[in-house]
């Protein structure tokens, strides 16, 4: 898989994912129902968006007319959180369970350890 089609590398870029969680609230979005939820982005530098987000599959488009509708694939998404994020899972849960001991105790722990 090359850069420009990781799903991994498009979700860097903080506009990417908010494109993602509007079209999550909101599929079939048109380009320009996207665009205009971002005011201080060109209408440009969005289609450049949609195209990262397209070649890592991370969205669908389907034309109708003269309009693209984009729609939010969550395969790759499935996809990263199993073949990478997982793995991660049980220190999140040590390092709420740690969390939970200060809190719970009312002071810091000597062995309280954040990962």
């Amino acid at each position: 898989m090359s850069k420009a089609d990781d799903p991994f590398a498009a979700l860097a870029h903080p506009t990417r994912r908010e494109i993602l969680e509007r079209l999550r609230d909101h599929p079939g979005l048109s380009a320009g129902e996207i665009a205009a939820g971002f005011p201080s982005v060109s209408r440009p530098a969005i289609s450049r968006h949609l195209a990262v987000l397209r070649r890592a599959r991370l969205v669908r488009s389907r034309s109708r007319g003269r309009e693209c509708h984009y729609a939010l694939d969550a395969r790759p998404l499935a996809d990263i959180y199993e073949r990478y994020l997982r793995a991660f899972a049980p220190i999140w849960d040590e390092s709420l369970g740690n969390l939970k001991r200060v809190v719970e105790s009312g002071g810091p722990d000597t062995n309280f350890v954040v990962h």
